[in-house]
């Protein structure tokens, strides 16, 4: 899980994500262009290839050759133990959920 983080910390790595999950299986022109075009991010291909090797590495990014090209897609698996870590508890469960029964703004004004 810890590389998932490290991975996640850097904002031009987020980005990446970002935009493969605006459009998922991209080159690495194809991502360096839309980077440069869509985000002002002036990066140099080789930069951007370090980028995606760490989010391969934390395997949130997984890629697939088709002759001399090599498409990149996002991965979320390795976020899901996150989310369920985090995320999964039901607020209900702890008593503190919106209908945990508490009393809300909108609910008291009704009362």
């Amino acid at each position: 899980m810890g590389d998932v983080f490290k991975a996640l910390a850097d904002p031009t790595r987020r980005t990446i994500l970002d935009e493969l999950t605006d459009r998922n299986g991209q080159t690495l022109f194809e991502l360096c262009a839309r980077l440069t075009t869509r985000h002002r991010l002036s990066s140099s291909r080789q930069a951007i290839s370090q980028h995606l090797d760490v989010l391969e590495a934390a395997e949130l990014v997984e890629t697939r050759r088709e002759g001399r090209y090599k498409f990149h897609y996002i991965n979320t698996g390795p976020l899901e133990p996150i989310v369920a870590r985090w995320l999964g508890k039901s607020d209900d469960a702890a008593g503190g959920g919106p209908d945990s029964g508490a009393a809300t703004e909108e609910t008291r004004g009704s009362a």
